[in-house]
């Protein structure tokens, strides 16, 4: 029996892509007592809402990160605690970084206080490849939202709340993404690509949930779990959604990387390799190590997970299924 199973769960940024693949996959798997979506708009909620009319797991909490008072009500009862809100557009935060820093530092910090002032069991963040190495506002300040969590665990001194941190590339198809925008301009006859070198990550939004399930069952507290993922060039994204079209380059915007990062060589002498995943280990409290090692088995010193040296690709053909496959959800973003 899992111990997600009747038990109060709360995701931030629940409105959201992710936030809605896992409130419907966790209803569906482990049947929780209570699921709070936790989130700052009232439309996104209200439309959410229809789809669990009469379903009284379901609760509907406005609220913003940046509240710490609010954040403190809102996880009355929690056991289980999933962080997705984020701003998260990379151009936006190169013209808004204090705004950025507002929502994805200082709202990590208030989680951090209230999930251990309301004795949460366990919390998992949500990353992004741009917090490994970043290059732009969105990645550092994620990257410090990582640090922040890691650290969460030393700073909850003798409570019991545990903090982990899952980390992983594009989710295929989600708001705001390329899949949707290509797909909005097909059959125009002419695509923007910002560079035909670019590659990026791409993962599932089930594959995301997934790793988040696993890891708030599992973690010791501090763990960094990157999901294994296949690459793909953005070209192919193109080819799969309008083979005749024209690529118009339009260069990379600010603050965007050419290929993206999971892992850094940094990290390569405290990772371990599972078989679906990669699971980095707190450095600052290395003496535990040893119980969050789990049958793992440690990369080669210096080893990067980048996008553009991964040895797993989806094909043209793999992404066109795909595409295919979810193009009435896709027609909905």
């Amino acid at each position: 029996m899992s111990p997600l199973a009747g038990s109060d769960i709360l995701i931030t940024g629940g409105t959201g892509s992710f936030g809605r693949a896992f409130v419907a996959m966790t209803l569906k798997n482990f049947d929780p007592r209570r699921l709070v979506v936790y989130s700052r708009d009232e439309i996104k909620q209200w439309e959410m809402a229809k789809q669990y009319t009469g379903d009284s797991r379901v609760r509907f909490f406005i609220g913003d990160v940046r509240d710490s008072a609010r954040l403190e009500r809102a996880l009355d009862g929690i056991d289980y605690v999933v962080h997705a809100a984020a701003l998260k557009i990379v151009p936006t935060a190169e013209y808004n970084p204090f705004e950025f820093v507002k929502t994805n530092i200082v709202g990590a910090m208030n989680i951090i206080d209230a999930c251990i002032d309301r004795r949460v069991k366990r919390v998992v963040a949500l990353s992004t490849d741009k917090a490994s190495a970043p290059v732009n506002l969105y990645g550092a300040t994620k990257l410090v939202s990582d640090k922040l969590f890691v650290s969460g665990n030393a700073y909850a001194g003798g409570h019991d709340t545990r903090f982990a941190v899952v980390r992983y590339g594009n989710v295929m198809g989600s708001r705001g993404s390329v899949i949707p925008l290509f797909l909005s301009l097909a059959g125009q006859g002419c695509l923007p690509i910002t560079d035909p070198q670019m590659t990026r990550f791409m993962v599932t939004l089930e594959q995301g949930v997934e790793l988040v399930w696993h890891a708030l069952q599992e973690t010791e507290g501090g763990e960094v779990y990157v999901k294994k993922v296949p690459s793909v060039r953005i070209t192919d994204i193109a080819q799969a959604i309008d083979p005749g079209a024209e690529h118009r380059i339009v260069g990379i915007r600010p603050g965007e990387k050419l290929h993206e990062q999971l892992i850094g060589g940094e990290d390569s002498r405290s990772t371990y390799e599972y078989a679906d995943y990669y699971k980095i280990l707190p450095a600052i409290d290395a003496a535990g190590n040893s119980a969050r090692v789990k049958g793992g088995r440690k990369v080669p010193e210096g080893f990067v997970y980048a996008s553009d040296t991964n040895t797993d690709w989806m094909s043209t053909e793999a992404l066109r299924h795909w595409i295919d496959a979810n193009r009435q959800a896709l027609n909905g973003i």
